[in-house]
This record gives C-alpha cells, sequence and structure tokens, in this order.
C-alpha cells in the first residue's frame, strides 16, 4: 500500500488557512486591507469578545460586482494582479487572493455588497468553506464583512487563543498600524459596543498621530521630510530626551505597509547614538516610500516583513533623515511652567525642608553658576534620589549633621506647641575603644572611572561600584519602608504608553500601589501619577512609568515571578546614581561608609557584587614586598 497519498480538499484548506488566519486580529488585518484595495476613505471595524465570536468590518469602497462574488472565496482568486511581472511591482495591499478563502474555511462568513452600477446588493453566506446563501440584498455601495465564531471546526486552534481582552488588544494594535499608514482613510473601531479609536481621515499623519496615541505623544515629536536617491522618508520622531524602555513605539511603514525592519531601525538607532541616555529607544512614525520594483513584499505569510534590492540606500536615507530632524529640533522648547517642573535654589533660613515631591536638582551649569555656596556640598543628582553622606550616615530618616526643620504641630487641646527635635541621644554611651574605632574607620581615597569608589578600612583597600552600591541601598530602603516614603506629587503627572504597555499596566495599579506608587488610568493609552516613592524624582515619574509597564507587557518570567520585587528593582536602578555621572566626595564617602559598615550590602538587586577587597598582605605580595 503506497504511504504517500493526496490530502482531501479540507485539509488542504484548513492547513492553507493556518498560514493566513492565526488569530482575530489576522482576520481583521486582511480585510481592512483589502478594504484600502477597494479605495474607501472610511472603514468601521466592529469586534465582540476580543473577535473570537463577532468581527464586523464596513468599507464604503467600489464593492464586489454579483458575479465576482462566489469567485472571490476561491483560493489563489484576486483582482490587483494578473501576470508574471505584477509581481515585481506589487502596489496593493494584497495580492495573493487568499484572505476570503482561509477565513471562511475556519469561521462563518457573511458578505453584504454592492458596487455603484448596480440597483440591488448581494448577501452571501459561507460556513467553513461551503457555500450556504446567494441573495440580493438592500444595502449601501461598499462591502461589509461579518466573521463569527471563528475557528469553530478547528477546536485545536481555539484552544490557542488568549484572553478576549489580549485579542482584543491585538486587533487594536493592527488597526492603530494600519491607521497610521494611510491617514487618508479614516479607521473606526469600535470594541464591545464603545468607540476606541476614530481618526479624522484628513491625510495628516499627525492628525492620525494624536488620535491613536494622544496629545501628549502628538506634541513632543519632531518632523521628518528627506528624499535621497529616490527614497522618500517622511513622518515624526521622538525628541532626544524623550527616550522609552522599549522599542513599542517604533511604527515603521515602506510603500504604505506596516512592516518590521531592521535596517530601518538600526538607522534610526544609529542616527540617534550620542543624543540620547544609554539604554533609551526613540519613537518614530516613519514613512519610507521607494519604487516598487526595488522592494519585495512576497516574503512573509502576513506581509510584516519585507527584503529589499539594496539595504545600504534604505539605512543611507533614514539615517540622514533622523539625523537632519534631530539637528533641526536642537532650538530650544517654550514650555509653560507647572509647579511640579519649577527649579530653584536651596530652602532660605528658617523655612521647611519640603518632601522630594518639591526638592530641587542642583546639577545643572546655570544652577551652579546662579546659586549662592552653600554650607554643605548639593547632591549630584537631584530629585528624591539623593543620598548624601548626612541622609546614608543615619539610614535616610533624620540627617545628623546640619539642623533638622520641621512644621510645628498644633495641638488641639489649646496647649503651648512644641517643636519637633531629634531623638535624645542615649545617656550612657557605652565607649569604643580607639584602637577599634581606628579598625572600622573608612577612608575614602578617591573615585576610578567615574564609576568606582576607592576607600580604605583597616588594612584593605575596597574597590566600590557606585551604582550597583547606591542601587542595593535604595532598595533595602524600598523594601523595608515603602508604605511611609510614598510622597503626593504637587502636580499629577501623565504618562502616555503604547498600546500594549497600557493594556499590561491596568491589571497591575494595585501591585503598584503596593510598592508606593500611585496610578490611575487616565483613558487613551494613558495612566495618571499622583504618588510616587520617595527615592523617585517628579522627573522621572514618565520614564520610570513607561519601564515597569514594558516590562509587564513583555511577560518575562523574572517579572512575574515577584512582581512587587521586581518594581523595588527598577525603582532603586532608576533612582541610584549612574556610573559616570560626576559625584561629590561626600556622597561617595557615605556609600562607601554604608557597604562596608552594613553587613547586608553585599550584591546589586540584580546579583552583581558591589565591593571587593585588596589586603595590605596581598598588595604587598604582587610588588615582591613578601612571599
Amino acid at each position: 500500500m503506497a504511504r504517500i497519498h493526496v490530502l482531501n480538499r479540507r485539509i488542504v484548506e484548513l492547513i492553507a488557512a493556518g498560514e493566513v488566519v492565526e488569530r482575530p486580529s489576522s482576520v481583521v488585518k486582511e480585510l481592512v486591507e483589502n478594504s484600502i484595495d477597494a479605495g474607501a476613505s472610511s472603514v468601521c471595524v466592529e469586534i465582540k469578545n476580543g473577535g473570537v465570536t463577532y468581527m464586523r468590518v464596513t468599507d464604503d469602497g467600489t464593492g464586489i460586482e454579483r458575479g465576482d462574488v462566489p469567485t472571490a472565496f476561491v483560493r489563489h482568486a484576486t483582482s490587483k494582479i494578473s501576470a508574471e511581472p505584477d509581481l515585481d511591482a506589487i502596489g496593493t495591499l494584497g495580492f495573493r487572493g487568499e484572505a476570503l478563502a482561509s477565513i471562511s474555511a475556519v469561521a462563518k462568513v457573511e458578505l453584504l455588497t454592492r458596487t455603484e452600477d448596480e440597483i440591488a446588493g448581494t448577501r452571501y453566506i459561507v460556513e467553513g468553506g461551503e457555500e450556504k446563501l446567494l441573495e440580493d440584498a438592500a444595502c449601501p455601495q461598499g462591502t461589509t464583512i461579518i466573521v463569527r465564531d471563528l475557528f469553530y471546526n478547528v477546536p485545536a486552534r481555539m484552544k490557542f487563543l488568549k484572553k478576549d481582552v489580549t485579542e482584543a488588544n491585538s486587533v487594536a494594535a493592527v488597526v492603530d498600524c494600519i491607521a497610521l499608514s494611510h491617514p487618508e482613510v479614516s479607521l473606526r473601531l469600535i470594541r464591545d459596543g464603545r468607540e476606541e479609536l476614530l481618526t479624522p481621515g484628513d491625510g495628516k499623519l499627525l492628525s492620525c498621530i494624536y488620535s491613536v496615541f494622544g496629545r501628549e505623544f502628538a506634541a513632543a515629536l519632531l518632523p521628518v521630510d528627506f528624499t535621497l536617491e529616490g527614497i522618500h522618508v517622511h513622518g515624526y520622531i521622538s525628541k532626544p530626551s524623550a527616550g522609552r524602555a522599549n522599542r513599542t513605539m517604533q511604527h515603521f511603514f515602506v510603500n504604505g505597509r506596516y512592516v518590521k525592519t531592521r535596517t530601518a531601525m538600526a538607522a534610526l538607532e544609529q542616527a540617534f547614538s550620542g543624543e540620547m541616555v544609554s539604554g533609551k529607544f526613540p519613537s518614530c512614525v516613519l514613512h519610507i516610500d521607494l519604487p516598487l520594483e526595488v522592494v519585495d513584499v512576497n516574503v512573509h505569510p502576513a506581509k510584516i516583513e519585507v527584503r529589499f534590492i539594496n539595504e545600504r540606500p534604505v539605512f543611507n536615507a533614514v539615517y540622514r533623515a533622523v539625523k537632519e530632524a534631530i539637528q533641526s529640533g536642537d532650538a530650544p522648547v517654550q514650555v509653560k511652567i507647572q509647579p511640579s517642573n519649577v527649579k530653584a535654589g536651596p530652602p532660605a533660613a528658617g523655612k521647611p525642608a519640603y518632601p522630594a515631591a518639591t526638592q530641587i536638582s542642583f546639577d545643572t551649569a546655570a544652577g551652579k553658576k546662579d546659586f549662592p555656596p552653600r554650607q554643605e556640598e548639593a547632591p549630584a543628582r537631584g530629585g528624591a534620589g539623593d543620598i548624601g553622606y548626612s541622609t546614608l550616615k543615619d539610614s535616610g530618616e533624620i540627617p545628623y549633621n546640619r539642623p533638622v526643620q520641621l512644621p510645628v504641630i498644633a495641638p488641639s487641646g489649646g496647649r503651648k506647641a512644641e517643636p519637633l527635635s531629634q531623638p535624645p541621644k542615649s545617656e550612657a554611651p557605652v565607649p569604643v575603644p580607639e584602637e577599634e574605632q581606628k579598625e572600622r574607620e573608612v577612608v575614602f581615597v578617591g573615585e576610578a572611572f567615574s564609576v568606582y569608589i576607592i576607600a580604605r578600612m583597616g588594612d584593605s583597600l575596597y574597590y566600590i561600584d557606585k551604582h550597583a552600591a547606591h542601587e542595593r541601598i535604595l532598595y533595602n530602603q524600598l523594601k523595608n519602608s515603602h508604605q511611609s516614603n510614598a510622597q503626593m506629587l504637587l502636580a499629577p503627572v501623565t504618562v502616555t504608553l503604547s498600546r500594549e504597555e497600557y493594556a499590561a499596566l491596568l491589571p497591575e495599579l494595585d501591585t503598584l500601589n503596593q510598592a508606593g506608587f500611585e496610578v490611575e488610568d487616565f483613558g487613551g493609552h494613558s495612566v495618571l501619577v499622583r504618588a510616587l516613592p520617595m527615592i523617585v524624582s517628579s522627573e522621572d515619574a514618565a520614564s520610570l512609568i513607561q519601564e515597569i509597564a514594558g516590562g509587564f507587557a513583555t511577560g518575562r518570567s523574572e517579572i512575574s515571578a515577584n512582581k512587587i520585587d521586581w518594581i523595588y528593582h527598577s525603582t532603586a536602578c532608576r533612582a541610584a546614581v549612574k556610573a559616570g555621572d560626576i559625584s561629590k566626595p561626600a556622597e561617595l564617602q557615605a556609600i562607601a561608609e554604608k557597604v562596608l559598615l552594613d553587613g547586608d550590602i553585599r550584591t546589586c538587586p540584580h546579583g552583581r557584587p558591589v565591593c571587593i577587597e585588596i589586603t595590605k598582605h596581598e598588595l604587598e605580595k604582587l610588588f615582591g614586598r613578601v612571599k
């Protein structure tokens, strides 16, 4: 008996459908792209239960003639190409003729369509690849396709679908990308009866960006418009100061098609090299228009990857376009000053020292020139993350080497108010032998490479990674007393997220609140930050929340295992002094004392060593003074 046989038509259809239809968002992508190819100026997408039970796509395009309707559901039937040379210059979003056949093979599909010349429209129903109904129907010009019960006849595929909210977010992300790729088309998304997106369709990319990502994101962009060797790059990029923790806000479009291209991504990030903080990523909505014959879009089942005949011109065009936009956007931006952003000098004598929400950074050059000299050294890093000599010496609670100025609280009984003061010293301190004091005395020697603190204690030299050490100090501080260290912000901070980040963060708002934050949903892919841990500067609020949201969006196992602990890690890492920062000797002395006198600081929260010890004997052996 022959072991090799030809599969029957039904199995072939299901296998082929699996290449095109992976989830509800795959269906929406194919149908909306067909609508745009049909010349639609308005497209409405409606989904229920994540699109698993119901999807409807309605457009005002040219429609399908009655005689072509059954043919449209035959595999590899299309009106977009007809000969082999057409494959070398594909200018439409679809071209393979697989979408309707694949969708109808694994779902129940109903089609309503009418062309401009037809008096009556057509209603066509196909379920599991089998035609059920073809009749006249009253409908406007254009096409409406309703897809019900996706994978109803393929239970094995159904079990791989995610939760309804996850599938709905995936559909929304697809609609966002299509809207950004064709700003001349008005896209509307209705999710479980609620309108979630509506773009104006005025042909202006910035208007579309505003509708998709919100006003805050749109207002912080730089325009791009550059042509090189026949390649036109246009769109918008983020300012160098607006780096993000991941690449989720990078969107590239080649000839009106959303694609993932390493060439353009590498050019974008190389153009930002030296302009943006290391470890941060720029955002962009960039369109790359080039001759059809130099790009191959027929290399991926979902058509989200393309291949260029020569990648170098594309790289050069994107790089030059972004570089020119950055240089043109260097002029200072006029920003309306708000209370949380005002920078001021140190409090005058006799004035209360306000909480960290209103503390000010002194590390700008202008601040160093204009402010009068202080009695003690100013911290190198501003905001609530400052850990100076005095604060580290006393665990960050009450500075011991300068007066504590706290507001006087008037008691309700009419008694005279007493000022708060430091805890009384022990009446009978235990004397410490002088030799033991010298053995435990930490002497700051210097700093190497703006990274490592060199300190001496006893007969040993210690090399301390200042970032790792400071990060561990702040992490311990958060873990031990995060509730009492929360600070309310004078002005809440609005943070705009990508759709994936926003969807991942919303279920974790309670987790954030437990970790010392106060964050609430603000709608439109945005959240409102009302309170932060004391160690975090309000200026870092947006980038920190974006980083945390990006982490949740990745779903990494180390995050899921202990979410609060991971938030502590991220917060401490963000607030800690960075390698390469210019630090004051008093700060470095304080960090060294904390590390060498506290037995709990041996590694950073990520497990890297904080300190390396070299004894006097080991040095003498290296120099041959002893054997």
